[in-house]
């Protein structure tokens, strides 16, 4: 199914703790201006009719009646069965809340409800950093395209997600790619998510500087800071996105190694990402040591920085030759390099959340 040559109309959502983001999608491209409500979390009523208004005012802009509706939200939730549970940053949610049915009721078209890990992911591998690096793979002249891509958000928290083969892989209880589980490498009492969002280069610029944690600058001015834009603590601003990007890359060599494709970043924090891609990568590349002393790579695979120019010539390139058939005089192509690499959002996470939700309800719909 192409979705860029579908002539369906999807509303889509992505809800946030702060504010709900509706746009509509036609032909995997927004039809509409974004619309941007306050979330009102922590008041369930309030919520639940801030959804359904600003659906309503997605509709009315339009060029026609919508198929579906498809958007993400946080977990936990029951995602096939649109039931929401008990959520962190919309308290307002409590004991399961039936969203999806709800928005049936009231829209009376089909509803879909994904995680935003889930649908960053799916709509980078439909129409954003996937099939860029098989484009250039094919302009460079190799055989070589990638069909597996895991997708990681930087922002409040860390998210997750997994394409497999143009398929989105959510499990059966709609949690895999929960990477913000995963043990925290410099804190092993701790998850992965609290050296790995906003709050962990806040706090890591914080105990540098040695400054009370709220007085502690927004990523954004750490970044500045980093960049000598901005007065401040220099040191403690390029460490904390150093620290940030090891921890990443201890999160995407466990999930590459079950995974084995290409990895993509997204989130509020991937904008910074000249600070901390170089060290997530040097992660990625790193080793580990046996009882004897020898040391062996941590992922099998050589991972590339695709950000970089010079990186990426080399992934693009691969070590091609061609070898012969034994006892035959066929001969085949051949590259050794087994390689993967990982790169920045091409569409723009909230445009990634808004094409991914498009295509997931394409999919369930079926055939126009």
């Amino acid at each position: 199914m192409d979705i860029f040559c579908d002539s369906r109309v999807v509303m889509t959502l992505d809800a946030g703790g702060t504010n709900l983001r509706f746009v509509a999608i036609r032909g995997g491209k927004p039809i509409t201006d974004t619309i941007f409500l306050p979330s009102h979390g922590s008041d369930l009523n309030q919520c639940l009719a801030t959804i359904i208004e600003g659906f309503q005012r997605v509709k009315t802009l339009c060029p026609q009646p919508p198929s579906a509706i498809s958007f993400a939200f946080p977990g936990p939730a029951d995602y096939p069965n649109g039931i929401i549970g008990d959520l962190g940053n919309l308290p307002g949610f409590r004991g399961g809340v039936a969203l999806g049915p709800m928005l049936e009721d009231s829209f009376h078209i089909p509803t879909f409800i994904n995680n935003d890990g889930d649908l960053f992911t799916y709509g980078e591998a439909i129409g954003g950093f996937l099939p860029h690096i098989n484009q250039l793979l094919e302009n460079a002249g190799s055989p070589k395209r990638y069909k597996n891509l895991f997708g990681i958000t930087l922002g409040t928290g860390l998210g997750g997600g997994i394409v497999h083969d143009g398929q989105l892989f959510t499990g059966d209880h709609s949690m895999a790619g929960e990477v913000w589980l995963l043990r925290n490498k410099f804190y092993p009492q701790m998850n992965a998510e609290e050296s790995s969002c906003i709050r962990a280069v806040c706090r890591v610029y914080a105990d540098i500087a040695e400054i009370p944690i709220e007085n502690a600058p927004e990523p954004k001015d750490i970044y500045e800071i980093a960049h000598g834009r901005q007065t401040g603590n220099h040191k403690a601003a390029i460490d904390a996105f150093l620290r940030l990007g090891e921890s990443v890359g201890d999160v995407l060599c466990s999930a590459l190694t079950l995974i084995d494709g290409l990895a993509v970043i997204g989130g509020g924090i991937s904008g910074a990402w000249t600070l901390f891609l170089p060290r997530l990568v040097e992660e990625l590349n790193s080793t580990f040591t046996s009882p004897d002393g020898n040391k062996f790579r941590r992922l099998t695979s050589a991972a590339f920085n695709l950000e970089d120019p010079t990186k990426l010539d080399t992934f693009l390139q691969g070590e091609n030759r061609v070898i012969q058939v034994p006892g035959s005089c066929r001969s085949l192509a051949y590259d050794p390099l087994h390689r993967i690499g990982v790169g920045i959002s091409r569409l723009g996470t909230t445009e990634a959340v808004a094409i991914g939700a498009y295509a997931f309800a394409l999919h369930k719909l079926g055939p126009a």
